[in-house]
């Protein structure tokens, strides 16, 4: 009986995630067409890492950015974007 249950709570819990997972606007990263720049954030986080690493900006600056664009709230996120 417990392997009913387990199997189920598995099913049901892969259910909740590719459901939650439907129409992510950062399943893949966007960028503006007349610009190039990054519009979501999984754009503007892999233009940030690549910045960093290429010593364009510090650690400081590139967290400063990371969270003034794709923080709790950021200007990257759909839901900012659309206001």
């Amino acid at each position: 009986m417990s392997r009913g249950i387990l199997k189920a709570g598995r099913a049901s819990a892969l259910a909740v995630l590719l459901a939650g997972c439907n129409g992510d606007d950062n399943d893949k990263p966007v960028y503006g067409e007349g610009t190039g720049m990054p519009v979501n954030c999984r754009a503007y986080v892999q233009e940030a890492v690549d910045a960093y690493r290429e010593k364009r900006y510090s650690a400081e600056e590139t967290m400063d950015g990371l969270e003034r664009n794709c923080g709790a709230n950021g200007i990257a996120w759909d839901n900012s974007r659309k206001r």
